[in-house]
């Protein structure tokens, strides 16, 4: 069992940008699949990027394709999202999540450790 952290939310104007970050603790060297979930005001949570480990497959959602980018620092246990160009519409909590050692699978059902989750708010 490992913990994530979010960070970097906050306002921000359309077209604007904003980087998030996960920082991980307490798990083990073992490939697993790790990304980033969002869940707006009345609506189901959703994904929006996510990896299957290093150097592994890259999932994102049609909805964020060209302007987010998942990247890590595994040196600091950290997992980043850079948000770009944002919308109104991506105005939401964002989660960190991770899926249990040695499962690369990206769907939000495999996924078994949260973070709490950091709030994005796009507003002119």
């Amino acid at each position: 069992q490992g913990q994530l952290v979010e960070s970097g939310g906050g306002l921000v104007q359309p077209g604007g940008s904003l980087r998030l970050s996960c920082a991980a603790s307490g798990f083990t060297s073992d490939y697993r699949a790790i990304g980033w979930f969002r869940q707006a005001p009345g609506k189901e949570r959703e994904g929006v990027v996510c990896t299957s480990g290093s150097a592994g497959k890259i999932y994102v959602a049609d909805s964020v394709k060209g302007r987010f980018t998942i990247s890590r620092d595994d040196a600091k246990s950290t997992v980043y999202l850079q948000m770009n160009m944002l919308k109104p519409e991506d105005t939401a909590v964002y989660y960190c999540a991770a899926a249990s050692a040695g499962s690369y699978y990206c769907a939000m059902d495999n996924m078994r450790d949260w973070g709490k989750g950091t709030l994005v708010t796009v507003s002119p």
